[in-house]
């Protein structure tokens, strides 16, 4: 048992541990329980309302159009059916540690630490295009108030060719400096005033590092002032997209809801990566698990609270968008910002970079405690040394795992552009679900017993449905599945993964047939698999290089110091 790969936690045990105060690896000084339903809830908005909203979404809506609502209502299903699975582990393995700790319990060590250092990623990545874009929208908030920094403290040095490339086409074409997009304007600015050291021009992000500071030094100082400062910036960005929902209603001219699909299905799924990122506030809230006050029945209300509303809000803002300029005009950083300065509602767009600012920053806030509390998991099973579990004796937080989570967002927010970073955050998000739902599939029964709070999925039989279901996804793609089987180069990597998903999918159904699965967990699964195929290749190649980067430490550093290795 000690030497296998797949060694497993118990969950009694990991029960019994946290009970008495053992889990930490911190002689007793835990985690403080202050979190309820409506933190919870809270925070799952504030990690899902942010740069999803105020900015990928522009990009989502350019290659779907209109019809993103439907991209939104897919997610929501795809999450919901994930939110459940998430929500039975998180009830029955109440402690810090997320997909990693239910990976560990369900199906061994090695694919614990794949998930873990995959949530790493996830985190980490997810951040950083958080911070860029918080950036973006505070220059715009500067600007509002006639004060600006200068360019080549303000973008990146990949944004700023990109933008001195396009304003250097402009001056050619005989185009006046000042009409310019504000990208090339900035990039022209940042090139032309940069200052030089050592041959190189200095471009670099400064407010993305500094709102990853300010942030960082929050999550350090505790979960309670975490949480006040979430929820009042959580309700007033609520307010503001209300407000903007509404004012922008007046502006809709469904004129530019025709046609809703510009693009097909295709373009619809194309915005994938976008806007599925932002649902990881589902696995951020069940990283806080050692830190409610009763997990088992408030991290499922929260999970599921936070899912509704949020989708709500998504698909009015899509509408609403989508009607108030022709979709192929978002393309942009601020596409609400953007809406609004088109119409002429100048004010109405600083009051919207303002709740970006507010909105963008309650994510980071979110992501820098979540990520800290996965290290610090992995450290408490010898996986990773063990400073990342030591637990400050004053703030009561995972302190060196905090700083080094403050390192390790902040310094490439610097330099670095947001364009592959959504991709590569989507890939761990959807990783972690199809691990969750699976897991829970292979979770030991457990009987209700009278007062018992635990949250258990409702059984849905699928012996018949879940091989009826792939049946008929298998007859809805059957031109795919045959262009594929026929058409297969290295260069058509995403026929490879759409075969690799049937065979996958019919493997499942198989087996749901034979062991009588449930219908939510494998539905969950299958869903997030099949948006895993949308990812663009480049991003894969660079998640499998992090992959193999992972499974080098482990194998060197964490396989041997495992606690399971002495059981």
């Amino acid at each position: 048992m000690s030497d296998s790969l797949f060694r497993k936690k118990s969950i009694d045990k990991i029960v019994a541990d946290a009970a008495a105060g053992l889990s930490d690896g911190h002689d007793g000084g835990g985690l403080r329980k202050v979190l309820g339903v409506r933190d919870l809830t809270f925070m799952g908005i504030a990690a899902v309302i942010g740069a999803g909203i105020f900015s990928t979404i522009g990009t989502a809506a350019f290659n779907g159009g209109p019809g993103i609502v439907f991209l939104f209502l897919i997610t929501a299903v795809t999450c919901g059916f994930s939110a459940l699975c998430y929500a039975e582990f998180a009830s029955r393995v109440p402690i810090a540690g997320s997909a990693y700790t239910y990976a560990y319990v369900s199906f061994g060590e090695l694919i614990a630490w794949i998930i873990g250092w995959a949530l790493i990623l996830e985190y980490a990545i997810g951040n950083i295009v958080v911070a860029i874009s918080w950036s973006g929208y505070f220059n715009n908030l500067l600007e509002g108030f006639h004060i600006g920094l200068p360019g080549w403290l303000a973008t990146n040095p990949s944004n700023a060719r990109a933008g001195y490339e396009e304003a250097m086409k402009g001056l050619a074409n005989g185009q006046a400096l000042e009409t310019l997009t504000k990208n090339a304007k900035l990039g022209y600015d940042a090139i032309m005033h940069a200052p030089v050291i050592g041959g190189w021009k200095l471009i670099i992000n400064l407010p993305a590092l500094f709102i990853v500071f300010l942030i960082t030094v929050l999550a350090y100082i505790g979960i309670k002032e975490s949480k006040k400062s979430t929820n009042f910036m959580v309700i007033f960005k609520i307010i503001v997209i209300i407000f903007v929902i509404v004012i922008g209603f007046f502006y809709v001219d469904t004129k530019n809801w025709d046609p809703f699909l510009p693009n097909g299905f295709g373009g619809v799924l194309a915005g994938v990566s976008a806007v599925f990122y932002a649902y990881i506030g589902f696995d951020a809230i069940s990283t806080t698990a050692e830190e409610c006050k009763n997990p088992q029945r408030d991290l499922p209300r929260g999970m599921m609270y936070s899912l509704l509303i949020c989708t709500g809000l998504y698909i009015l803002i899509a509408l609403v968008l989508t009607g108030m300029v022709h979709f192929s005009e978002l393309k942009v950083d601020d596409p609400l910002a953007y809406v609004f300065q088109k119409v002429h509602l100048n004010k109405i767009g600083y009051i919207v970079s303002i709740s970006a600012v507010v909105a963008t920053t309650s994510v980071l806030l979110v992501f820098q405690l979540g990520q800290p509390r996965i290290w610090m998991s992995m450290s408490r099973d010898g996986l990773l040394p063990k400073r990342f579990s030591k637990v400050h004796p004053k703030f009561h937080t995972p302190s060196f795992a905090t700083v080094v989570t403050g390192f390790l967002v902040g310094i490439p927010a610097l330099f670095v552009s947001s364009s592959t970073m959504t991709d590569l955050t989507s890939i761990g998000t959807l990783f972690a679900f199809v691990l969750v739902c699976f897991g829970v599939l292979v979770l030991p029964k457990v009987a209700r017993e009278k007062g018992n709070s635990a949250f258990q999925l409702p059984y849905i039989n699928g012996k018949y449905a879940i091989p009826l279901i792939v049946f008929i996804v298998a007859f809805l793609f059957r031109t795919r599945i045959s262009d594929a089987l026929t058409n297969i180069t290295s260069e058509g990597y995403q026929e490879i993964l759409f075969l690799v998903f049937m065979v996958i999918a019919i493997v499942t159904a198989v087996k749901s047939f034979i062991g009588s699965y449930s219908v939510i967990p494998v539905i969950g699964a299958l869903s997030c698999l099949y948006l895993m195929i949308e990812i663009p290749a480049i991003s894969w190649l660079w998640f499998f290089v992090w992959m193999g980067l992972g499974l080098t430490i482990y194998f060197l550093y964490g396989r041997k110091r495992s606690r399971l290795a002495g059981e």
